[in-house]
Order: structure tokens, then sequence, then C-alpha cells
């Protein structure tokens, strides 16, 4: 097999395990006195992360216990909280950081979790975070009300704050995402969208909700115009890079670890960029072959493997991962605004851990 292209050596592409491990050394930032590990951080903010923990239980209420076990099956089903860290870290940069940020990094928590809940409805989805999803254990309608549930209690709480520039950047989120979810819709199964487009969706659909976790940060905590813009642009780049590389990992993290069926994407109909890349830059024969796979309503492992195998020749996987590299390097530009400092260096460290997680 030729690595023609990718600039791969042939090991590399024979071994479907070792391209992984191969970007994810090209991506994963220095250790040095200044950056602390990924692991360092949790263990940094642990305390403010739990008291999100607090927010989040206290807030969920409901009268109803189907709802609250709903709920709490997948707010605790493994989540890594990098939305409500994101929040913390930028509050913590601005000069006059309150608590108010706990209160909203529980509300972002609740809209994402949402989403979630009605996503797998949509995608029909089975398995998340490597356990079965609500859908398949209380069935669609639970889901979706429980979904509405969640969306209700975060503009409720969000409401509490009486900042109307919070209920602003709450409402441009999840009407964003909202929008994104359509515009995915739209381009569902469409093998001759364009990378633009495929980068307009994961704008909306992801990043605006990253973007007002950082900006929200910045708006409770006393932080200037310029550095309210900053934290914004900075969560949208970041959640851009977030999103390309949740994209490029369905196709070559190893299935345990990401929690889900490798090559969902592909089953039901979602065109990433992987997809996108490979179909500028394969043969018209293999064109043709990508196609059929793709159309067929049960793809199997082999022709998953062909298509795994096209990607890495032409180079697909590493066009991915180096995009969502550039996205970071992105974000990371937008926070010159902010003297260095702890909460600086560990906002640098999670946005190079969101290219170099394998799951």
């Amino acid at each position: 097999m030729s690595c023609q292209g990718s600039g791969q050596t042939r090991e590399f592409c024979l071994d479907k395990l070792s391209p992984l491990s191969y970007y994810r050394s090209m991506f994963q930032p220095a250790k040095t006195s200044t950056f602390p590990t990924i692991q360092e951080v949790w263990e940094l903010y642990r305390p403010d992360l739990l008291n999100v923990e607090s927010q989040i239980q206290k807030t969920l209420a409901s009268e109803v216990p189907i709802i609250n076990q709903v709920a709490l099956y997948i707010l605790n089903s493994g989540g890594k909280r990098i939305r409500p860290l994101l929040m913390i870290l930028s509050a913590k940069l601005c000069p006059s950081p309150t608590e108010d940020h706990v209160l909203l990094a529980a509300v972002i928590e609740f809209i994402h979790t949402a989403t979630l809940l009605h996503d797998d409805v949509i995608d029909e989805g089975n398995l998340r975070r490597g356990r079965k999803t609500a859908r398949t254990l209380w069935g669609n309608h639970a889901s979706i009300l429980v979904g509405d549930y969640l969306y209700a209690t975060a503009v409720a709480q969000g409401l509490s704050l009486t900042n109307q520039e919070v209920n602003l950047g709450l409402q441009k989120a999840c009407s964003q995402m909202i929008e994104g979810e359509m515009v995915q819709h739209v381009h569902n199964s469409d093998l001759e969208i364009r990378e633009s487009d495929y980068l307009r969706i994961i704008q909306y659909k992801t990043a605006s909700l990253i973007a007002a976790s950082c900006y929200l940060g910045g708006i409770v905590s006393g932080g200037t115009p310029e550095q309210k813009e900053s934290l914004y642009q900075f969560g949208q780049s970041l959640g851009i890079a977030f999103q390309v590389a949740d994209d490029t990992l369905d196709y070559t993290a190893q299935k345990q670890r990401l929690g889900k069926t490798l090559g969902a994407d592909l089953r039901e109909g979602k065109v990433t960029l992987p997809l996108i890349h490979l179909l500028q830059k394969c043969s018209e024969v293999e064109k043709k072959e990508v196609i059929e796979t793709f159309k067929s309503t049960d793809p199997s492992e082999r022709k998953f493997d062909d298509i795994l195998d096209l990607m890495h020749r032409h180079g697909s996987i590493e066009y991915a991962f180096s995009m969502a590299r550039s996205y970071v390097q992105k974000a990371m530009g937008f926070l010159a605004p902010f003297a260095p400092s702890t909460h600086k260096s560990a906002l640098r460290v999670v946005a190079d851990y969101v290219v170099s997680r394998d799951h």
C-alpha cells in the first residue's frame, strides 16, 4: 500500500492505531515549568469544579423523579466538564472574579446536556461515552422532554443573575446551536458539501457554546469590552478545533476509549472533514468506492477499513488534525490582551488538550 501525499511512512499506514499516536505526539505540548499538564490543571481547579458539581446537584430538583433520574444519568456519565473549566479560567483572567461564574458554569452544562439528549434522538444514537444512551433506556419521548426541562432550568438560572448581557449571550449560543443543527440536517449525506459549509456547521453547533462559556466568564468578572471579545473569539476558535479533532477521532480512536462505534459519523450519513478531504484528493475509481460504501445501509468493517486506508494514503487524517491545530494556535492569539498568569497558562494547556486527547 502506498502512502503518497501524506508524508507518512509505510509502517504508519499499515497499522491503523499507529497514526493516531503519531499525530498526538505532533500536537503534544512540551512540558515545561511554565505549562502544567492537563492532569495538573484539573487538580488545580478541582475546588472550583466541585462547586459547579454542587450547583448542578442543587439546581436539578424536579418533583418528577424520572426527570432527575434521566438528567443525572447523562450528567454523571463521564463528561470532562470542559465548558465549565473554560468558564472558570476565563473568569479568573478578568479583574473582578465573582462566584456568579459557578452558577453560569452549571447553566452551560445543563444546556450542553440538553443538546446531547436531543442529538441522540436525532441521530438515533445507541452509545455515548461508552454507555447506552438515555433514549435506549427511557425512549425518545423522555429524552426530548428531559432535554427541554434542562433548557428551561438553564434559562431560569441565567435570568436569576438579572444581567441582560448574560441573557443575550446565552440566547445567541442556543440560537446558533439550533441553526447549526438545521444546516447539518440540510447537508446530511451530502457528498458535495464544501469545507466552508462544514466549518460553518461546527462553528454554530459546537463552537458557539464553548465561545459563550468563555465570554460569559468575562462578563460576570468585570472584563473590558476588548477582553470579553477576545475570550469569545478564543472560545470560538477552540470550539472549532475541538469538533474537527472529535470528527477525526471518529475514524482513528480506539473504540473502547472513544465510547462509541468507530465510523459512526459515516454510518449516520455525516460528512466530516476527513471524508471531505478524501473526496477531493482521491481518484475517480477510489471516489466511486467511497460513495458506494457511504450509501450502503450497513457498510462492513472491511469496507470501513478500506476507507480508512484511503484516508491515510491521501493524508486526510493528517490534514484534519493539522487544521484542528491551526485553530488552537489561532485561539491562543486571542489571549494576547491578558497578562501572563497561571490561568492563561492553564487555558493554553486545555487548548492543546482538545487536539491531543484520544477520546
